[in-house]
């Protein structure tokens, strides 16, 4: 028997209160680029492992560090002053069985590769300097991580998520989506920097976005506007796909025209004029930034995808809250606690908030065992690079 507890909750569903406020950083962030390298850099460890032994050893790579480059960026420009640095660090098992695993390459090479798929305007070889400071995990947490049977938990966490989205949480989600996908076959200036912040009252949306422009693009002030516009434009015929409700889209609203003080760069990001960044401090295992919903305050991203919860509990959650979103319930939280050493498939506490039919108890707590019994999916998932951390 597990340790889940459905209850139901009295209060009005989120969309139904009269503010929201959501956020969504974009792969270009200098947050997300950070997660992107944590993440890649796990799953080429995880990779280098399973080849040469046949199961992932312990590791923890959710320790990236950006700090920003300098530019002065001008229209037609390509020049960098000075390069972005990336620490990567964390810890990894560096020897197993006499064999020693060369993971400062894996790591540097996995890095490498997502920037190179990533941040199409960096110059892998100018303008980023990648450092790896990986080192040996302790001793306690990879006797933890190497015991038989169900994989041990390596920490006393939590996970959280919530399901279905919200029409606002939808619109700042598939909007950054769009715009560093589709939207980028017609306006290649536009940058992957993007960040979506939405709010809701009552029932109007605005959407805030900052779109870092690539100035190689653009020849004059004049057309950067022209740009913005198309951008806004495009958003906008994106938006009413998905909703018929008052939406208001505003583009860079930090920009200066008079005095061509603009979202301006040379590798679409602004991780190359001074902006740091973290692995951690953007968009949750959901891929949003939610304030008026539980999240948990872990890293997602790098952890490994085999005994740390503080990686696995926030995606299975996601995973819980989805499925019961789907048999009816109006709203679905997950809450799922651990304690060290125990087996990740047996939490010390599951919780499941729903809105919605009474009904839907003994379903919400059948989705919930499944996933548990099941919870070393998600470790394939994010071998597979199927799971979204961030």
């Amino acid at each position: 028997m597990r340790n889940i507890s459905v209850e139901f909750l009295c209060g009005p569903s989120l969309e139904k209160q009269e503010v929201e406020l959501v956020e969504r950083k974009g792969i270009g962030h200098p947050d997300s680029i950070c997660d992107g390298i944590a993440e890649s850099v796990s799953r080429g460890l995880c990779r280098e492992y399973l080849d040469r032994f046949g199961h992932i050893l312990h590791h923890n790579t959710d320790q990236v560090e950006l700090v920003g480059g300098e530019s002065s960026p001008v229209f037609g420009s390509t020049e960098i002053i000075k390069p972005i640095f990336i620490l990567l660090s964390g810890r990894a098992t560096t020897e197993f069985n006499g064999e020693h695993i060369p993971i400062d390459e894996v790591a540097l090479k996995s890095a490498r590769a997502y920037l190179k798929d990533t941040i199409k305007h960096i110059d892998l070889e100018n303008g980023v300097v990648l450092d790896d400071r990986i080192g040996m995990g302790s001793m306690d947490l990879r006797d933890v991580f190497g015991r038989d049977g169900i994989p041990k938990s390596n920490d006393t966490s939590f996970g959280v998520s919530h399901a279905p989205f919200s029409l606002t949480e939808k619109l700042a989600y598939n909007v950054e989506k769009f715009i560093n996908g589709p939207m980028k076959k017609k306006i290649p200036a536009s940058g992957q920097d993007v960040k979506v912040m939405g709010v809701r009252k009552n029932d109007e949306i605005i959407l805030t976005i900052g779109n870092g422009m690539v100035a190689r693009y653009i020849k004059d002030i004049d057309e950067y506007v022209n740009i913005v516009q198309q951008v806004q434009s495009a958003v906008m015929d994106e938006v009413v796909k998905m909703t018929d409700k008052k939406v208001s889209v505003d583009v860079n609203t930090g920009d200066n025209i008079e005095k061509q003080s603009v979202f301006l760069t040379v590798t679409g990001t602004s991780a190359e004029m001074g902006d740091d960044g973290s692995v951690g401090r953007g968009n949750r295992a959901n891929g949003l930034i939610t304030p008026y919903r539980p999240m948990s305050m872990e890293a997602t991203a790098g952890k490994n995808p085999v005994n740390h919860v503080g990686k696995i509990y926030n995606l299975l959650s996601k995973e819980i809250a989805r499925d019961i979103a789907r048999e009816g319930a109006e709203q679905a939280y997950v809450r799922l606690m651990s304690q060290i050493g125990k087996p990740i498939d047996q939490p010390l506490c599951a919780d499941v908030q729903i809105v919605g039919d009474a009904k839907m108890e003994k379903k919400a707590k059948e989705i919930a065992d499944y996933w548990l019994e099941n919870v070393t999916e998600i470790t394939n998932m994010c071998v597979e690079g199927k799971a979204e951390t961030f």
